[in-house]
């Protein structure tokens, strides 16, 4: 072989690794290519949901804390929960990726906040906040500090994630149950039980959860 092609074979191999890369990445974090797949495991009294009581559209995330497209679809979700206050159930399941550090250490935070009945107000916290806390080397610090922001009990906080051993299997239950729905990535959404594409916008967005609530 020619001296002078085995360059270019070596930087066509570098050239074709990198793409099979950035494609695994991003099917891990964008999720959602398989739309139309059911829900698994229905919705249930074990899970994080708020809303209206009797709701016309559920609608269930499977999310990473420290997953960016998580982050930024966080404010979409929340402006549907306000526009369909009285139709729109939603659901948080966990479902933190192996390469995000620290998205297993948020996901026990928002549970020890949960048995003081603030999982929610832990969520709102990590996602809004999800710049401070995202890379750093040990993210307890700021989690403290965010459990003394919503009036937990910190001493109790932090017996709750020192026997983590209920937390981490209810995290591992949805994790699974989120395999066996076919979850690619994170955000992943299912609207009444039927994953969906992840939508580009939230006037995208609005209609799929209008059109839910039209045909329940």
């Amino acid at each position: 072989m020619s001296k002078q092609i085995l360059p270019w074979l070596g930087v066509a191999l570098v050239v074709i690794v990198s793409v099979l890369g950035i494609l695994y990445l991003v099917g891990r974090q964008t999720g959602a290519t398989t739309a139309g797949t059911p829900l698994s495991v229905a919705v249930s009294a074990s899970d994080w949901q708020r809303g209206a009581a009797s709701p016309k559209v559920t609608l269930v995330e499977y999310g990473d804390f420290q997953c960016p497209a998580c982050a930024s679809y966080y404010p979409l979700v929340h402006e549907l929960e306000s526009e369909f206050a009285s139709d729109l159930s939603f659901v948080f399941r966990h479902y933190p990726l192996g390469q995000h550090a620290n998205a297993m250490p948020a996901s026990r935070a928002s549970e020890a906040a949960g048995k003081q009945g603030k999982f929610w107000e832990m969520y709102d916290l990590l996602y809004t906040k999800q710049n401070e806390w995202a890379e750093k080397g040990d993210a307890a610090e700021q989690f403290s500090a965010y459990a003394q922001a919503i009036g937990l009990d910190l001493a109790r906080f932090g017996a709750d994630l020192a026997n983590t051993e209920a937390i981490d299997q209810k995290i591992a239950d949805q994790k699974k149950s989120g395999d066996t729905s076919q979850v690619l990535g994170t955000p992943t959404f299912f609207v009444n039980g039927k994953k969906i594409a992840n939508p580009g916008s939230y006037a995208e967005f609005k209609t799929i959860i209008e059109n839910a609530r039209k045909n329940p």
